[in-house]
């Protein structure tokens, strides 16, 4: 199983301006790729901005979103555009998970109604693989069209219409930062229609003193008391849990775990790869 890390875009009090830092130091310890989450109406970056801080510092390493909320941006072109202009500034390294965006308030931030998401959604993925494909012209020509397949696209989402649109509609499915049963239950249905799909699954970290209340304090920070507790029994901070975790969600059929900060101190990731397991450490996965 590939393991990435989470960039900290979304860890209110992080020194933004070392993204690129950050990002540098794990594609030099080995990292699968580099990854952000994504808010409207909360202290973090877009995500977008962020990864392309991190495509200038990297050369190698995936970049990918876990997810970008495609659901209230509301000019599907425009954001083709930006995700192909980050495709080709990174020489083509992004994997776009797209979501709908669960959080009421960005919304009702951009004016955008929460009903009828699904078929707009739908209705933006193809206008966006249409702009990729070099099919939206203007007087000066189209926009020009990607590599087949470019930029890589995973989907996100919870009910079985989800399961069946990230199966049918993209290279496969983004799962939730918690809930083994939700991730066994995805990757049956998901499989089920395209058996090779890709299966990304994240988990948030903390390590070194103090890591469990800096854990506790993040997680209610951004879930607040609505999901807080579901998230929080996944957030690994020993290595005992950490490897125990790695182990069962390879198991149950995911190819990607995405590690996501709870803090934006850069010895983070140097802690991470020192708990990560190795390939001959017995009961884990490399």
């Amino acid at each position: 199983m590939r393991i990435g890390i989470g960039l900290p875009a979304a860890v209110p009090g992080a020194d933004f301006t070392s993204i690129g830092d950050w990002a540098a130091e794990c594609e030099r310890l080995g990292f699968a790729s580099l990854s952000v989450i994504d808010r409207l109406v909360y202290d973090n970056l877009d995500p977008l901005v962020a990864l392309a801080a991190a495509a200038a510092r990297t050369a190698r390493i995936e970049l990918m979103t876990t997810v970008l909320n495609a659901g209230y941006r509301r000019n599907p072109v425009l954001l083709a555009k930006q995700i192909g202009s980050l495709e080709r500034l990174s020489g083509g390294r992004i994997t776009v998970g797209l979501g709908m965006g669960g959080w009421p308030e960005d919304y009702a931030a951009s004016g955008v109604p929460m009903t009828g998401r699904g078929a707009a959604f739908e209705d933006t993925l193809e206008t966006m693989r249409a702009v990729w494909r070099g099919e939206t012209h203007g007087a000066s020509g189209p926009v020009p069209a990607l590599p087949d397949g470019r930029p890589g696209l995973l989907l996100a989402g919870l009910t079985p219409a989800g399961f069946a649109r990230a199966a049918a509609m993209s290279g496969g499915w983004v799962a939730p930062s918690f809930g083994l049963p939700v991730l066994e239950q995805g990757v049956a249905a998901v499989r089920a229609i395209s058996p090779g799909a890709r299966i990304v699954v994240e988990r948030y970290f903390c390590f070194g003193p103090g890591a469990e209340r800096r854990a506790d304090d993040y997680i209610a920070h951004y879930y607040g008391p609505a999901y807080a507790d579901q998230v929080r029994p996944d957030v690994l901070t020993d290595r005992g849990h950490l490897h125990k975790e790695i182990t069962r969600l390879a198991e149950a059929g995911a190819d990607d775990l995405v590690l996501l900060p709870c803090t934006g101190e850069p010895e983070q990731i140097g802690l991470l790869a020192a708990r990560l397991p190795t390939v001959d450490e017995p009961g884990t996965v490399g």
